[in-house]
């Protein structure tokens, strides 16, 4: 934001020059990104009156005029042609410099002696080629003698300032002033809104009507015996020097109260009010409406517009309408000052491809309280100018007022946070210099002003204190720690551990976006009231395919699959660590990492289930089941089990309903596993303790049945294991057959059993003993013949 030197040390004397107040106020935390300095690269270059003309002896385009520049009369060749006798202008002297690096010596030109150059407006920088031609002429009560910098009011610049969007008041000259008093303890001087109003009222020529939310405060004023003509020049100057154009008096109040209050404002010319009624409503969809740049728009029912009785007249926060814009003929205006939601504004502009210097306000959320001074200062240009008169009474519809907010701090907790020791009575200072109210003593009770939305809690409020106490004053201390070797977290060490595991069997990482598209949970056959369609969504997705967050990582590595299947890679073994996102009502989503395994080509169901045994064994989680798992859409009813982890259910593993396989387009059989990697970090042991070995032999038994083929081998470990107590070492499957000899519906399951006791051989007895009495409850539970 560009803030003209000049105008802002109207309401701060600074007596500093333009680079130091800089400086300062960068430091104070109103960061300057450029200084424009006027006049910088004049110098001796003063104001002159031409006495004497006469034509070159040996050039007819050329003249030599006397000029007297008070201390003497020196004389200068010039090829102008717009000068006369009496002129005053702006004369280089010898050794002077101009804009753009130019040097000017006394010289000759054509065997006369040339003492200067008299200048135009373009070779002092202060117009183009294009706008002015010859000699600048300044006025006949122009002093003589006098440097052309102060004549021309070069003195100062231009201050460029980069605010950040939380500081709303700062866009603003005068809200750069309340920075600048603070910086430099000056007063600020208060904007002048007074003036007169006539007996005719405001509700005799006009009603408001607000007819939406986005609109928190509507307020209007009524200018008769208006008299449009052109603004005065210190006026034009400060729009200029801020990049707008002058346009008419009007016009120009509006715009420089904008530059100076950070209000943007609107003036319609009332005689084009139908109804003499405004309407604020959002508008209609494909409703067209011309703005003041002379193009038709396209509206919709998101967008707030100011109408009349009959179309709308202004786009809020944006731009006015062609249909009701000042002309110089107009004798009533309707002053519009109000205050817009933001967010509606900022997305009404992008969808018109139309950014203002209102809406680029607006889209800040500014003060509504600043409404009242805004327009009463319009009103007070409009007297100050001779531009008309002001009707009596304001309309301000303003339903949801917002009030100041306050915040209690004491300053030894302010002090114990910055680690610095200001006092209370500077603090206080710097606060009230802010605008901010303060109250009490050990405890302070600060009232924020509204125009401060972004000071809500104590550490604003010391922020504010040390960078106006200066962030320089701070003393410096040595760094003071201890050097320690950096350690991976047990959750990392886990982590990488899984990841070896992996590798180690012969799998590749895969890495997959945390957004997925909903589409995804059909692909898999989740059921529409499923709790993994519960999402979280993404506000401002790329598109469909990312617009919502993964629950389940299953498809996402699905894809990876199906895009190498594609590619005609006959085997592959993928894994990833990816993180799940479960809503938790209006918090932030739960967070789970996942181990998510795919394989197709020459594996089964038991290399994958070996994968995950060799995770367990590494993790030194022993109490961890296999159960049979049918109730899953995703995966094949009867090849799918269930990981346990200390009776917790940690993930699921088995064989790609084939629906899901065609889904993605893979024709082999598809083996995919989802393990949740918190619960088997909370069983795994990070601690490996290691037993002598056994120092009494074992004894090994074998056992052949014949069992229902849908009883679950895990079932039968876990009978075998519970019946022998604490004499079985082992039990392991080695045989499993289905054949001509075994009736329809059963098979031979071959168990061999180890049998050990930690202080004792045993005897054939006791073996026998407890091995019957095995046979004994499998016949009982399963129906168990022995073979």
């Amino acid at each position: 934001m560009k803030v003209p030197y000049k105008w802002l040390c109207e309401y701060v004397n600074i007596d500093k020059n333009i680079n130091e107040a800089a400086d300062a106020l960068t430091i104070s935390g109103s960061k300057v990104e450029e200084v424009i300095e006027f006049g910088k690269e004049i110098d001796r270059v003063v104001t002159g009156k031409i006495i004497k003309t006469e034509k070159h002896p040996d050039a007819d385009k050329l003249t030599i005029c006397k000029v007297d520049v008070k201390d003497e009369v020196i004389q200068i060749v010039t090829g102008a042609s717009n000068i006369k006798e009496g002129d005053i202008v702006p004369v280089a002297l010898h050794g002077s410099s101009l804009p753009g690096g130019v040097k000017i010596k006394k010289g000759k030109l054509r065997g006369v002696e040339s003492n200067g150059m008299l200048c135009s407006e373009v070779e002092l920088g202060i117009a183009d080629e294009n706008s002015v031609h010859g000699i600048m002429i300044l006025k006949e009560d122009t002093p003589i003698g006098e440097d052309i910098k102060k004549i021309l009011g070069l003195e100062g610049g231009i201050i460029d300032f980069e605010i950040t969007s939380n500081r709303a008041d700062c866009f603003s000259v005068y809200g750069i002033a309340r920075e600048a008093a603070a910086t430099f303890d000056k007063e600020l001087k208060k904007i002048e809104t007074s003036f007169n109003e006539t007996d005719d009222s405001i509700d005799n020529y006009l009603s408001v009507e607000v007819k939406s939310s986005l609109c928190r405060r509507y307020a209007a004023r009524m200018i008769k015996d208006v008299k449009i003509g052109p603004s005065p020049e210190w006026m034009q100057e400060k729009l200029r020097q801020c990049d707008i154009r002058p346009i008419n008096n009007i016009v120009d109040i509006t715009n420089y109260v904008m530059l100076e209050l950070g209000q943007p404002m609107h003036a319609f010319d009332y005689r084009y009010v139908k109804g003499k009624k405004i309407i604020v409503r959002t508008a209609q969809d494909d409703e067209k409406f011309k703005t003041l740049d002379g193009v038709e728009r396209n509206l919709n029912s998101s967008m707030l517009v100011i109408a009349d009785g009959e179309r709308p007249i202004g786009i809020a926060g944006v731009m006015g309408g062609e249909n009701s814009e000042i002309k110089e003929d107009t004798t009533a205006v309707i002053f519009e000052c109000a205050n817009f939601d933001g967010t509606n504004v900022r997305l009404t502009s992008k969808k018109l491809g139309l950014r203002t210097d209102a809406s680029s306000k607006y889209e800040k959320d500014i003060d509504p309280n600043l409404i009242d001074i805004a327009l009463n200062r319009a009103c007070h240009l409009v007297e100050l100018l001779g531009a008309g008169k002001v009707a009596k009474g304001v309309i301000d519809i303003y339903e949801n007022r917002v009030e100041p907010y306050t915040l209690k701090v004491s300053p030894e907790w302010i002090n114990k946070f910055l680690g610095i020791e200001i006092e209370k009575e500077e603090m206080r200072k710097i606060l009230k210099n802010l605008e901010m109210k303060v109250y009490g003593d050990d405890v302070f009770e600060i009232e924020v002003p509204t125009f401060r939305q972004d000071v809500k809690i104590k550490e604003d409020v010391a922020e504010e204190i040390i960078r106006i106490y200066g962030y320089d004053k701070i003393p410096v201390k040595k760094i003071i720690g201890e050097t320690v070797e950096a350690q991976w977290t047990l959750e990392q060490t886990l982590i990488k551990k899984v990841k070896n595991v992996m590798v180690s069997c012969g799998l590749y990482e895969a890495m997959t976006y945390s957004f997925i598209s909903p589409k995804v949970f059909s692909l898999i056959n989740l059921p529409e009231n499923h709790e993994l369609r519960n999402t979280v969504n993404i506000l401002n997705p790329l598109g469909e395919d990312f617009s919502v967050m993964k629950t389940t990582g299953i498809p996402s590595l699905l894809e990876c699959l199906k895009r190498n299947y594609k590619r005609d890679n006959k085997e592959v073994k993928l894994f990833e660590i990816s993180k799940v996102y479960i809503p938790s009502g209006n918090q932030l989503p739960n967070e789970y990492d996942k181990l998510i395994i795919g394989m197709y080509g020459k594996v089964d169901f038991f290399d994958l289930k070996g994968v995950i045994e060799n995770l367990l064994n590494v993790l030194g989680i022993d109490k961890a089941e296999f159960e049979r798992e049918e109730n899953s859409s995703i995966f094949h009813p009867g090849r799918t089990a269930k990981l346990l982890v200390r009776k917790k259910n940690a993930g699921i593993l088995g064989e790609i309903h084939p629906n899901v396989a065609e889904n993605y387009e893979i024709e082999d059989r598809v083996y995919v596993a989802e393990i949740d990697l918190k619960t088997l970090f909370d069983a795994a042991k990070n601690e490996k303790r290691y037993k002598p070995l056994p120092k009494f032999p074992a004894v090994s038994r074998d056992i052949a049945m014949l069992l229902d083929e849908n009883i679950s081998v895990s079932d039968i470990e876990k009978a075998i294991l519970r019946e022998g107590k604490e004499l079985i070492e082992s039990v392991k499957l080695f045989d499993v057959y289905k054949g001509k000899q075994i009736p329809e519906g059963l098979r031979s399951l071959a168990f061999s059993l180890t049998f050990r006791a930690e202080d004792r051989t045993l005897k054939d007895e006791e073996v026998n003993k407890v091995h019957e009495s095995i046979i004994n409850r499998l016949k009982e539970k399963f129906n168990a013949q022995l073979r």
